[in-house]
């Protein structure tokens, strides 16, 4: 605000990770990965809100996951916490729209990452993205990028309340 006055876009994307079964899962992992996965994503959603609501202006674009939209073994306090970034999405859009603000996520499928590195290099996850992605591979690179700024731009002044999946049709099949 105080370099450009304003606040247009918000593109919200934190995530951590404990994976294993759920009966070992402590209640520290959980606090931690519902604390950033969610509660951060409500947290800045709701003071960047603020200022756009002011402006009666605004783009959210939220990162969810879509392990949000599915579910995974060993990844429960995951995926509860990017479904909790879903149905927050559609809140905040209902919530919001009256301010000309629209609210939506992309829903990212297997990509490379420092928090999925072990992950996708374990042969069990690797298999499991050949047979369940049409594309029968992880993300690469910028594959996420037109997702977001689509969400970003005016081009989708009329969406709100979308979660994007960006998964290689993980969930298509």
């Amino acid at each position: 605000m105080a370099e450009f006055g304003r606040l247009d876009i918000l593109a919200n994307n934190a995530g951590v990770l404990a994976q294993g079964p759920t009966q070992d899962l402590t209640l520290e992992e959980w606090n931690k990965v519902i604390s950033v996965n969610l509660t951060g994503v409500f947290l800045v959603a709701k003071h960047a809100g603020r200022q756009m609501i002011k402006q009666n202006y605004g783009k959210i674009v939220n990162t969810a996951s879509i392990s949000g939209l599915v579910g995974n073994a060993g990844l429960c306090a995951y995926n509860a916490s990017k479904g909790g970034v879903v149905n927050l999405t559609r809140s905040l859009a209902a919530e919001w729209g009256q301010y000309n603000i629209t609210v939506n996520a992309i829903a990212p499928g297997p990509f490379p990452s420092e928090m999925t590195q072990d992950l996708l290099t374990d042969p069990g996850w690797q298999e499991q993205i050949k047979s369940t992605t049409v594309l029968g591979r992880p993300g690469r690179e910028g594959e996420l990028d037109g997702a977001v700024v689509y969400l970003a731009s005016d081009a989708s002044s009329y969406t709100t309340g979308v979660i994007l999946p960006v998964d290689g049709g993980w969930i298509a099949v």
